[in-house]
């Protein structure tokens, strides 16, 4: 299972960590993912500032090319302020560094140290799924499921072209609903 529930997200949320500057970072950039409704991580590295205006983020998803608008949220803006804005970057976040060398290898790099960093806070947050960045945007689904959103809904916020790929990540996810359905089923025998 690649989601963590809202207990969970809770808890990261939660972590005292102005020690740890690159756990925060990345605690941060977990925490970003799935308050842009599970944004994967190649989409948040290359947001522009200019993607904000009008208290609505604009990008095109990299992967799809579909167009998503969100609406900017407090705890956005308070991830984003934290950091010191470097005014010679396009970026809205600060990933990519400027100037810019081999893009490409650098995300890889950064998402690469992330995601270990995100192993080390799952253990003080006593999360026993390996976190990664990707398991933001399932557990961003997960949640919405849980919340009895649409899966329509669920697919539009994730970007997805179909609602098939929606259900594809879906499946994945905890099967204790239908395992108490299923329960209760076979008590009526």
């Amino acid at each position: 299972k690649r989601a963590v529930p809202l207990s969970a997200i809770k808890r990261m949320k939660n972590l005292d960590l102005p020690l740890q500057p690159n756990l925060e970072f990345a605690r941060d950039m977990f925490l970003f993912s799935f308050y842009t409704r599970g944004m994967s991580f190649i989409d948040m590295v290359h947001l522009k500032k200019k993607d904000l205006q009008n208290g609505f983020l604009s990008y095109r998803r990299r992967k799809t090319g579909q167009q998503l608008v969100i609406r900017w949220e407090k705890c956005m803006q308070e991830i984003v302020g934290k950091y010191p804005e470097d005014s010679l970057s396009p970026y809205l976040l600060p990933v990519l560094k400027y100037p810019f060398k081999d893009t490409h290898k650098h995300y890889r790099n950064v998402m690469s140290g992330i995601n270990r960093n995100l192993k080390e806070i799952a253990r003080l947050a006593d999360i026993s799924v390996p976190l990664s960045m990707y398991c933001a945007r399932h557990s961003w689904a997960s949640a919405a499921k849980g919340k009895n959103i649409p899966i329509s809904v669920i697919s539009e916020g994730l970007g997805h072209d179909s609602e098939a790929t929606t259900q594809i990540y879906l499946a994945s996810l905890d099967n204790s609903v239908v395992d108490k359905a299923n329960a209760q089923i076979l008590k009526s025998l």
